[in-house]
């Protein structure tokens, strides 16, 4: 297994890309490619302490940086010899498994889409990331930015896409489909949602996913469905509502037990458990998350990523390259079609 990572992408990197990758190379036992200015990148090893690159990393030199005011869909071919593309393009060409970066989220939907490409069939490749929910390891929800206008077709290929991601991941056998709706009632929602419905409820009569309905947005952080399927919009503004209430919520908590000798002893007796709680909810456990649709895995990790954090996208590359998602996608996207699809 090899995972190749964009070792420019992010705002620290290298120096914590680089040390990430090294975490997850001697944690996990894989092959690492480090895309980036050499220069730095060693620099980077240096600073770690590392005199010899290891065994199982090596480095590929680009000598270009995607930025994050440039164009994503220009990016690949104005910056062709960028840390990014330069990994796309060891991806596609079949040198890495699977790739990692904490680049521009729009350069490397772009990018992946060009350089990588689609499974055939798949009319958009969508973001799908986990929250954390009590049920099964957490909630995948699909999209949650790549696709702000979407058509019925888009959500059915979503759900699908998201129900074999998490049979591989999770090893659930008939993970629980649900549409992000304002209402339980299927004619609930604007045309699109309507249409979904009942796009998304006849493959759950033919048996292909396992369809529970609408759900709502309050219901979504009880675990009730194993994937939660929206357009774009939607999805991002839900997303980032739970992570900043995540944030508010620690915070709160934080408040509560620095006010006294009281609260404080209160803290030290609760501390195991609200570090569980905060290993939780981290976006560093995560690590990333997966671009659906593309023909090779591709994760996409936090702009602010920690090498922690890297080291938890690698992880989930791993997973990713041997969970034969994108199989399972081809041996079933004649069922994911909309026949008056133009």
């Amino acid at each position: 297994m090899k995972i190749v990572v964009d070792a420019m992408g992010g705002d620290n990197a290298p120096f914590e890309i680089v040390k990430g990758a090294l975490m997850a190379a001697r944690e996990f036992d894989v092959d690492m490619i480090l895309a980036g200015r050499g220069e730095e990148i060693l620099r980077a090893l240096q600073e770690l302490g590392e005199s010899d690159l290891p065994a199982n990393v090596e480095i590929t030199n680009a000598t270009q940086v995607v930025e994050m005011e440039d164009d994503p869909a220009t990016v690949t071919k104005m910056k062709a010899d960028s840390s990014m593309t330069v990994g796309l393009k060891l991806l596609h060409d079949g040198k890495a498994d699977a790739m990692v970066s904490a680049g521009s989220t729009g350069a490397l939907l772009s990018g992946a889409t060009l350089v990588v490409k689609r499974i055939k069939g798949i009319r958009r490749a969508c973001l799908a990331p986990v929250i954390p929910t009590p049920a099964n390891g957490g909630t995948l929800m699909v999209d949650v930015g790549a696709n702000a206008e979407c058509t019925p077709e888009y959500l059915l290929q979503f759900a699908y896409m998201g129900s074999f991601f998490v049979r591989s991941f999770k090893d659930l056998d008939s993970p629980r489909v649900g549409l992000l709706n304002i209402g339980v009632e299927e004619t609930k929602g604007s045309e699109l949602y309507k249409e979904a419905h009942r796009l998304l409820r006849q493959a759950g009569e033919q048996g292909r996913i396992n369809f529970i309905g609408n759900v709502e947005a309050r219901d979504v952080m009880s675990g009730v469905c194993d994937v939660l399927v929206c357009d774009g919009f939607a999805g991002n503004v839900l997303l980032k509502s739970i992570e900043g209430m995540g944030i508010f919520f620690m915070d709160t908590l934080k408040g509560m037990f620095t006010r006294g000798a009281m609260t404080k002893m209160a803290y030290l007796i609760l501390k195991k458990d609200l570090k569980g709680l905060k290993k939780l909810v981290s976006s560093e456990e995560v690590g990333g998350t997966a671009l659906l649709g593309i023909q090779k895995p591709v994760i996409k990790a936090h702009g602010s990523s920690n090498a922690y954090a890297i080291r938890s996208a690698v992880r989930q590359a791993i997973r990713a390259a041997q969970s034969g998602t994108a199989d399972m996608i081809l041996q079933n996207i004649e069922y994911m079609k909309v026949l008056s699809a133009e």
